[in-house]
């Protein structure tokens, strides 16, 4: 992206500021979980470091359930920037252990409700180096797939990735059409 994922501006609005937007309209309170040396755009909120030594995405998700005081963690990836408020919401309102958003069969685990009691395993599979979706697979989570996903929106939209500059590009086509209205995603890890 040529820059911190983060800081990277979307309709003039950097990624974490739509995450932060969706957190809140989810009446979630926000943690942003990022690297100690991470570039971040100004911010309000809770800023929860990783381990700087390790590059995993389970990383940020293993910080925020520790900083959690025991309480879920939803989790919302700071490249996601069309998840709507009412799946977070979906996520924080059930009482299931991981619950996961999944498209045509591909797992989204940076966008999903993780309880503490997974703590250990999370740990572990970060030790040994598991693969991101393949330590989600082993716990067996419960998926919100494309049918339950449809009814919050377009799943490829609502999980549409911001890595490259095409991407970008998408993001910017697709709020084309709904300036103003699509801002309820992004970077951040919400709880």
């Amino acid at each position: 992206m040529g820059g911190p994922k983060a800081a990277v501006e979307l309709d003039g609005i950097p990624l974490l500021e739509w995450a932060l937007h969706t957190a809140e309209a989810a009446g979630l309170d926000a943690i942003v979980v990022a690297k100690p040396d991470a570039t971040l755009p100004e911010t309000d909120a809770r800023i929860v470091h990783e381990n700087s030594r390790i590059r995993h995405p389970l990383a940020g998700i293993v910080a925020a359930l520790e900083a959690g005081g025991g309480r879920p963690v939803i989790v919302l990836a700071c490249d996601t920037p069309f998840v709507p408020a009412s799946i977070l919401q979906r996520l924080a309102g059930s009482d299931e252990r991981l619950i996961v958003v999944s498209t045509r069969g591909r797992l989204h685990p940076l966008i999903a409700r993780y309880e503490p009691s997974l703590l250990v395993a999370l740990k572990r599979g970060l030790e040994l180096g598991v693969s991101m979706n393949d330590m989600i697979r082993g716990l067996r989570p419960t998926l919100i797939a494309d049918r339950e996903l449809e009814s919050f929106g377009d799943p490829l939209r609502i999980t549409l990735n911001v890595n490259t500059p095409a991407d970008l590009e998408r993001a910017e086509e697709l709020l084309g059409g709904d300036i103003g209205t699509g801002r309820d995603g992004g970077a951040a890890t919400a709880r």
